[in-house]
């Protein structure tokens, strides 16, 4: 199976298919992706898109994002915008001794804990399989969605090693990310090396975080976000 699905204007559209669970179970391929945003969507990649017949995006952008890019053209597929970051910050303007990982880090803990309903509220509808296929993505698809890839790998029961190879692998994407921003903001230079990056380091450090601050990463998401849908994630996620 393939994990990099390939678009033109899509840089970071990833099934998060293929890993293996701690039970056995592999997570099945076709039934949740993570991507950067599919207001970039259109002409021939509108139409590969249709083809995986997605069921459910969820844009875990804010408002303001939405109303300066757009959002993913209306189709067949519901739509849910579920902005889990509540503490808007502007990473190209950060200045270059501003290190990647730890303030990234930082940055994830504050999601998780301001975001808290609003994360549930995605694992809740990731859970359903009648919802399924499932693209989640941010502006990137490298931060906000990877703290949702990563949460709904635990939840599955994959291990913390696999989690930060999913998360790392949006650096093969970095390049033209960062490409991306720099043709939409012809007036301005972004200081920051950080920009775009995914360093393994950074999920590390979250994943750290997590079990400093809850116990692990399984204790955020079952006594947290609850553990109530987590069985029937599994149920069609798993196979």
């Amino acid at each position: 199976m393939t994990r990099h699905i390939e678009f033109t204007g899509l840089h970071n559209f990833r099934d998060v298919g293929g890993y293996r669970a701690a039970d056995g179970r592999t997570v099945r391929w076709g039934r949740l992706y993570r991507s950067d945003s599919l207001s970039k969507l259109q002409g021939t990649d509108w139409e590969r898109f249709r083809a995986l017949d997605v069921r459910t995006v969820i844009d875990l952008r804010y408002p303001f994002e939405i109303a300066a890019r757009g959002r993913v053209p209306d189709g067949v597929h519901a739509y849910h915008n579920l902005s889990i970051e509540h503490r808007p910050y502007d990473q190209p303007s950060l200045g270059p001794d501003v290190e990647t990982a730890s303030y990234l880090a930082e940055r994830y803990a504050e999601v998780v804990l301001d975001g808290t309903a609003e994360i549930r509220r995605v694992l809740e509808l990731i859970a359903h399989g009648d919802n399924a296929p499932v693209v989640v993505h941010c502006a990137s698809g490298k931060d906000r969605t990877g703290i949702v890839a990563a949460l709904v790998l635990t939840a599955l029961g994959v291990s913390d090693e696999d989690i930060v190879a999913d998360f790392a692998l949006t650096g093969l994407a970095t390049a033209r990310l960062v490409a991306d921003w720099t043709s939409e903001h012809p007036q301005r230079t972004s200081w920051w090396p950080g920009y775009g990056q995914a360093p393994p380091e950074l999920m590390r450090l979250f994943l750290r975080y997590l079990t400093t601050e809850y116990g692990s990463a399984w204790q955020y998401v079952t006594e947290v976000l609850g553990s109530e849908h987590i069985e029937a994630m599994r149920g069609h996620l798993l196979a």
